[in-house]
Order: C-alpha cells, then structure tokens, then sequence
C-alpha cells in the first residue's frame, strides 16, 4: 500500500503538520529532526500526493514555459538555456515544476493562452519571442501572471540586461585605449536586445562627440558565427578607414568577427580589438580569448522567478515592471591592454 503523510508523521511520532512543513521546506523545524524525517522518507520511498496538494491550494505547482528561439539553436541557445537552468533551480526549491508551452497537442492546434488553461498552469515564463506575436500578446493580457527575460510589453513584467550601460562601458574602454574609430555589428535589428543595443551605441557616440568623426555598424542577417563573419566582411570592404575596435553585441557573432578580421589580413588585438556581449562559458575559451559584456544570468532568472511567484501567490498584482539587472566588462585578450 502506498505510504501517505499519516504514516510518516505516525512512525516519526511527528504531527502531519510538521513533515508537511519539511517537505515543502518551510516553518520552524530543527535540522535534527529535518534530517530524521528526510532520511526516513528516502529509506520507505515516500513520494507526496500532488493531487491532494493541487486540490488543497487551488494551484497546479505548474510554470509554463514560452521559449520561441528565433535564432533557431534551441535548447542549445548558450544565453538562454542558462536562464531557464537558473529558473527552475530557483522555482523547485518553491514546489514548482516547469512545462514548456507548445501550439498543439495531438492533432489539436491552440493558442498559448487555450494551451495554459487547459494545462492549468499557475504562470508563465516567456524565455524570448516577439512581443508583436497575436499569441503572446493574447496570453500576456489574460489573467495568467506572466514574467519575460526578452521583451517589452504592456502588462508583462520583465527582467532584462542594463544593454545601454553595457554599450557604454564598451565605448568608455576603448576611450580609455584612446580608439576613436569604433564600428558595431549587431544582430537582427527585429529583436529588442539588438535593437536597443544600437540605440545606446548612436546616441553614445554622439554625447562623446564621435558619432561624425566616425560611424561604421553593419547588421548581420542572424545571429551566429557565419552571420558576423559576413557581416565583418562587409563592414571592412565598406569603410575607408578600417576601426581600431569592433562591438559585436552578441558573442556568437563575435566569434566570427574575429575570424573575418583575420581572413582580411589583420590582427586580433594587434589592428583591430573585438568585444562582445553575453560571457557566454566558451568566451574565455576561444582563441583570442573574448572580452565581453558579461550579463548576470543567475541574477535575471531569479528576480524574474521572484516577480512571478509574488504575482502568483496574491502578494503582487504588479504588471509593466521592467528591471534592468547590472552588467560587468570582463577583459581579455580580444583587445589591446595598456
């Protein structure tokens, strides 16, 4: 027969109060008598009844995950992959369990928001997409809490990188090298992060005076190494001065800035320095190793956690809060050190 809370609470002469509040991790319990009731559970196979435990508090424990990968890498995404990793560490120690959101299921087709109700999900992590898209916009003004790592829009709460202070970090260092001939290749400028980077880079350029003396930026078609690569050619074949320093607003494109730089014939860092953004793990492992704009991917994905769990659990009806979370330079071999 199967083990319920009654028999654990029975054999550990306990109340079934007071192995519920260890289960879920709450209340005043001593670690002596956590750590008994823990290995107890371990040792009989003690699994709790998520029924009783929906039924109970009106919730399904279930997040609903919207990961719409318009670079078309996936799960694989190094940025992204590594929010939702974050995400769900910091929401099953809460007693939540993650489901990713699709638009069928069997032979059916359904919107987000028909998907999320029947699936009666709690809330909804929207990982990217296009916050012009009919479906998540249809979702996001529903009743449904809802938290974004990507986008912007009206009744969505988001958790982004600070992109402007990250632009002007990357503009002051290579001031700091005493470089005024500064170009940019961003990704897809449909996408806010690449969007908004270039913002910050012309309006940058300007406050410092350097926006006419020298403006070179070329958008890349995608967003990987073989996009910043074509993208780097062209910019080089394109100016009549070659830049002393190139932002590459995305690592992946970095890479292949570098490579093209040096299929023209110069130098990494000796002719051109290179900087990306993101601080993705292999940044510091390609050669020359990446300096970078290093976002804080642990940061992001737990204050988003934190803004929808609140939203979930009645403590805040918040919605168009917008965070911008702090972001660091990180320096290495990809440009000239003095």
């Amino acid at each position: 027969m199967k083990t319920t809370i009654y028999d654990v609470a029975k054999a550990m002469n306990l109340s079934p109060g007071t192995i519920s509040k260890i289960l879920h991790n709450n209340g005043n319990v001593s670690v002596d008598t956590r750590t008994r009731v823990l290995e107890y559970i371990k040792e009989v196979g003690y699994v709790a009844d998520t029924n009783a435990r929906i039924l109970k508090s009106k919730h399904s424990w279930t997040i609903g995950v919207i990961f719409a990968d318009i670079s078309l890498i996936g799960l694989e995404h190094p940025f992204f992959a590594s929010i939702i990793q974050h995400f769900k560490n910091y929401v099953e120690k809460q007693g939540y369990e993650l489901v990713f959101i699709v638009t069928k299921l069997g032979e059916n087709e359904l919107t987000y928001l028909e998907w999320c109700k029947n699936k009666k999900v709690d809330g909804v992590l929207i990982v990217s997409g296009n916050p012009n898209n009919q479906n998540i916009i249809e979702l996001v003004e529903s009743d449904i809490p809802s938290v974004s790592t990507d986008i912007i829009r009206p009744r969505l709460n988001s958790v982004l990188s600070d992109d402007y202070c990250g632009v002007s970090l990357c503009i002051q260092y290579a001031i700091s090298l005493e470089m005024d001939k500064i170009a940019c290749i961003t990704g897809p400028l449909t996408t806010r992060a690449f969007s908004e980077r270039l913002d910050a880079y012309d309006k940058i350029l300007k406050e410092k005076g350097l926006f006419d003396k020298y403006t070179a930026f070329q958008e890349a078609e995608s967003f990987g190494f073989t996009s910043g690569f074509n993208a780097t050619m062209k910019l080089l074949e394109s100016v009549s001065e070659i830049p002393q320093m190139i932002l590459s607003f995305s690592d992946d494109l970095a890479f292949g800035v570098i490579r093209a730089i040096e299929a023209k014939g110069f130098r990494v860092p000796e002719d051109i320095s290179v900087i990306g953004f993101d601080d993705i793990q292999f940044a510091k492992h390609f050669t020359p190793s990446l300096t970078t704009i290093r976002q804080n991917k642990i940061l992001i994905a737990e204050t988003a956690a934190k803004l929808l769990l609140e939203n979930i659990q009645g403590k805040s009806e918040k919605r168009d809060i917008v965070i911008k979370t702090p972001v660091d330079l990180v320096i290495r071999n990809s440009t000239i050190i003095r």
